[in-house]
């Protein structure tokens, strides 16, 4: 099963709204930073507009943040992408005659949800302006090395 890259795709590109909000932010430019298509990006930030993360104004390439960096969780981002699917799906489609098939769901069901708990309140302490912040220093780190 492929893993979604949509959340930290969307985390990367409201970073880069923030980092670089005095040039142009065209789709093509904010895709070449995720490497992916511009028409990706376009889609992520149809869904990041409609949760009210950003707005954009048609014919501008210019898309801005609609809260400051602090009041963005990182939980409102993966909402905003991803709904209210879990981080983790357990195999419907397993044989109920099997000891293990017959109940494998049952067991894996409730350590999923502690997980999902316990990712969705890390998730809800992050703010937007914390992974800006560790971008920077991250970048401040690879320049004093230089």
């Amino acid at each position: 099963m492929r893993v979604s890259t949509r959340f930290s795709d969307s985390t990367h590109l409201l970073a880069y709204i923030k980092i670089y909000a005095d040039t142009k932010l065209t789709s093509d430019a904010i895709a070449r930073s995720i490497e992916t298509s511009p028409v990706v990006v376009r889609r992520l930030m149809s869904k990041l507009r409609q949760a009210g993360l950003i707005t954009t104004t048609p014919g501008t390439a210019q898309p801005t943040l609609a809260k400051p960096l602090s009041q963005i969780s990182l939980l409102s981002v993966f909402y905003a992408i991803e709904g209210d699917k879990p981080l983790l799906a357990v195999d419907p489609k397993t044989n109920p005659d099997c000891i293990v098939g017959g109940n494998i769901q049952t067991v894996l069901k409730q350590y999923y949800q502690d997980a999902q708990t316990a990712a969705e309140a890390r998730l809800a302490k992050t703010s937007l302006q914390d992974v800006v912040d560790n971008i920077l220093v991250e970048q401040a780190k690879k320049d004093a090395g230089k």
